[in-house]
């Protein structure tokens, strides 16, 4: 089974070390958004990526081979994870920095939201917060994006891992949750979408009978291929497949490392590489809205095959990553 980021309680202390106290969020200066659209007319770029700053300290030590490979994966927009690594304070001043700069870019930004109970179902990446402080939190992210036009993606694996022996008893809590936290993020004006797997894990009507279940009639739509390699081609096919049995929703495909599409192995797997640049797809011809970045090229998928912990900066991966890309757009 495949792991997502986790472990970032070390680079959550860094940050309120370094991080003022938050001061009060400007009406963000985004360009009204036509009411059919989720993303605008650009994806905003993190300035504060585990890239960016790779990117830079590579520079400033000289290394401009190194600097150059990571460039490539500092320069594209990526999602925003949000989860129970940051205490309230950082939490809201991570928010609130990453809306100042889409709002200087003009840009969409797009948010993952990582916390739900028993995420991960102890695997690489378990976590979460109890069933009593989910939705609290969930209050507490929908007030600092209220008003930004933000694109949230709600737990990834959330819906798919349920399938899972390891998960089992899970569903009873966790698919009222998802559906409280698409209510709660969408009365905020947030566009949203849910957990759809990927095409190797369940077949379309199982995972639509799961976003069913988790409220994705209250959903812009659902999300595919999150931190898994699926050549894109696959996805959409598959995609369309759980859209034709959810009432034609629109969906979003994580191909920031499928650029060789699957090479049989989900943790740090030699031999992937970075996939299509992120860019909106929006049009009237298709369900698909956007080919996203949301796993972070370079973060550790887990402490396998040499990795650091999950979620973790790994250099020698994000290098590899690049060095493997295959000549795709």
């Amino acid at each position: 089974m495949r792991t997502l980021i986790a472990s970032l309680a070390g680079a959550a202390v860094a940050l309120a070390a370094l991080t003022p106290a938050p001061l009060p969020l400007p009406t963000p200066t985004l360009s009204p958004m036509p009411d059919d659209s989720a993303f605008g007319s650009r994806l905003s770029l993190d300035p504060y990526s585990d890239a960016r700053r790779a990117a830079d300290q590579l520079t400033a030590s000289g290394d401009s081979t190194a600097a150059s490979l990571v460039e490539q994966i500092a320069s594209q927009p990526t999602a925003v994870w949000l989860g129970d690594w940051y205490s309230p304070t950082v939490l809201l001043s991570v928010i609130q920095r990453q809306l100042r700069a889409s709002s200087a870019q003009g840009g969409t930004p797009v948010f993952v939201t990582y916390a739900v109970p028993d995420r991960d179902c102890g695997g690489y990446s378990a976590g979460g917060f109890t069933a009593e402080d989910y939705l609290d939190w969930n209050r507490r992210v929908a007030a600092a994006l209220a008003g930004s036009h933000a694109v949230v993606l709600i737990e990834p694996d959330s819906l798919a891992m349920l399938s899972s022996a390891k998960c089992a008893g899970v569903a009873d809590t966790r698919l009222p949750l998802i559906r409280s936290a698409v209510d709660i993020l969408g009365a905020a004006g947030l566009v949203t979408y849910l957990d759809g797997g990927n095409a190797r894990w369940l077949t379309p009507d199982a995972q639509a009978a799961y976003l069913r279940a988790a409220g994705i009639a209250g959903a812009r739509g659902f999300f595919t291929n999150v931190s898994n390699f699926d050549a894109t081609q696959t996805e959409r096919d598959y995609a369309g497949k759980v859209s034709s049995r959810v009432g034609w929703k629109h969906f979003v495909i994580d191909v920031s490392r499928n650029g060789n599409g699957w090479t049989g192995g989900w943790c740090n797997p030699p031999g992937a590489a970075l996939g299509q640049n992120p860019q909106i797809t929006e049009s009237s011809a298709t369900k698909l809205d956007a080919l996203l970045w949301v796993k972070h090229p370079g973060a550790s998928d887990g402490e396998c095959d040499g990795g650091p912990p999950a979620g973790a900066w790994y250099e020698a991966a994000a290098e590899a990553l690049v060095r493997g890309r295959s000549a795709v757009p």
